[in-house]
């Protein structure tokens, strides 16, 4: 009997033409040996990043696909380390429906869908909630969670889900805790000021991270804050920021300087801390030390990525660098197995080993619509590992497949609209938002 994975190997070549409406056929690799090596550095942020040659001819080993039932928090799970997640060979789009308000230039969606009980969960850019039903895509409730006093819009924030409950970080500088079943607002708690990303909930607390570089411990029974951290507050920075990630009872929070801490969840008390600020700054704009992309903990380790051309695994109880390689980024990396697939900010993706830091393969995916006269300027958002494919999508309305074992490119498909922000996976279903605050799910 062949198995759902074999099955992926056996479509036609012919299948990896793709159209919008039809199906998303993204194929896989092959599976063979373990990759050992060490770490050695790449080149600077401003070339190109190349694979390594002690690890060239070495094959990738990646655990068996899972079924996650959820995605309840931006990036799947607390410590936004999902593996290999399971998608069917053969997904088709199968419902499609506005969130609401889109995208402008004053009030940017910066966060994607999360997926809990069967509920797919959203906020628009006017800061209305909605939850929708993942088998159809219908409209349980919506919520408008947008202040009186306000009406600029929602500059940036997002959604997580925990134990029952919604809660939504706004740019209004606000949490707000919804009932998950009904949408009914529980409570409310002001904090120093905007918030560009979604808040994570987990272990009786949600932790968001405001504007000015703190970030907020609030009780999800009450909405008091337990407690607060502050890094430094940088004047400049990218669009956005990242939301925390949480492994039993460290929270690991990021910040637009390029600090990174390590804290307790009970107290807030620091383990340890490190920078991701390039020691070489070619220009202003590569010098932004932003941690745009979600860090991710796993197996003991701390995995981060800043704009300015760093990347390092840190030991989680010590704070001890582990390796760190240049590479820079905005999106979450993702971990499967001892492998991990990155985004670069020069439009690449890259699979590095995550023992040692050496970059296995580099596949250009281009920054630019127009590359002869640099026109149309592309923003990638992912990875995301579904069944033997990465999942990439780009700001000019593509989604993009490609192997995780070999980099190669092996389908593509049309938006109905560009997308900035990475897919959600649940349930064996493909969520992908548009900017225009339209919601497509593929099964």
């Amino acid at each position: 009997m062949v198995s759902a994975v074999q099955r992926l190997w056996l479509l036609p070549a012919a299948m990896l033409a793709l159209t919008a409406c039809d199906s998303l056929d993204f194929l896989g690799g092959d599976d063979d040996s373990p990759l050992p090596g060490e770490r050695i550095s790449v080149l600077s942020v401003q070339d190109r990043i190349a694979p390594s040659a002690r690890v060239a001819d070495l094959d990738v080993r990646l655990p068996r696909p899972q079924v996650n039932i959820d995605w309840p928090q931006q990036g799947g799970f607390a410590n936004h380390a999902m593996h290999h997640l399971a998608l069917s060979d053969d997904p088709r789009e199968a419902w499609s429906n506005d969130i609401g308000s889109g995208s402008d230039d004053d009030a940017p969606i910066l966060s994607g869908p999360v997926i809990a009980n069967g509920l797919v969960y959203s906020m628009d850019s006017d800061a209305v909630v909605t939850a929708r039903r993942s088998d159809d895509g219908r409209t349980v409730w919506e919520s408008n969670i947008e202040p009186p006093e306000e009406d600029d819009g929602n500059w940036g924030g997002g959604v997580a889900y925990d134990l029952g409950r919604i809660y939504a970080g706004t740019g209004f500088a606000q949490v707000v805790a919804l009932d998950a079943e009904t949408g009914v607002e529980l409570w409310r708690t002001r904090v120093s000021g905007p918030i560009r990303s979604a808040p994570t909930a987990f272990g009786g607390k949600v932790y968001a991270v405001t504007k000015d570089n703190q970030l907020f411990a609030i009780d999800v029974e009450t909405g008091v804050v337990d407690w607060t951290h502050t890094g430094i507050e940088e004047a400049a920075g990218l669009i956005g920021s990242a939301s925390p990630a949480v492994d039993g009872d460290i929270v690991v929070v990021p910040y637009s300087s390029g600090e990174i801490f390590a804290l307790r969840v009970e107290n807030g008390r620091q383990l340890w801390s490190d920078n991701l600020a390039a020691i070489r700054r070619a220009d202003a704009v590569s010098a932004l030390a932003d941690i745009r992309g979600r860090p991710v903990v796993d197996r003991g380790r701390v995995y981060a990525i800043s704009h300015s051309g760093r990347m390092v695994a840190i030991d989680l109880s010590s704070g001890r660098r582990v390796w760190e390689t240049e590479v820079g980024g905005v999106n979450q990396p993702w971990i499967a197995g001892n492998f991990l697939f990155v985004v670069s900010t020069e439009g690449d993706v890259v699979s590095l080993v995550a023992e040692n830091g050496l970059v296995r393969w580099v596949t250009p995916l281009g920054r630019y619509e127009d590359p002869e006269d640099r026109k149309g300027l592309i923003s990638w958002s992912g990875p995301v590992l579904a069944s033997d494919r990465l999942i990439v999508t780009g700001s000019h309305g593509v989604a993009v497949a490609l192997s995780p074992y070999t980099g190669d490119v092996i389908g593509e498909i049309e938006m109905p609209g560009d997308v900035s922000v990475a897919p959600a996976l649940a349930d064996e279903t493909l969520y992908f938002q548009t900017d225009g605050a339209r919601l497509i799910a593929y099964r």
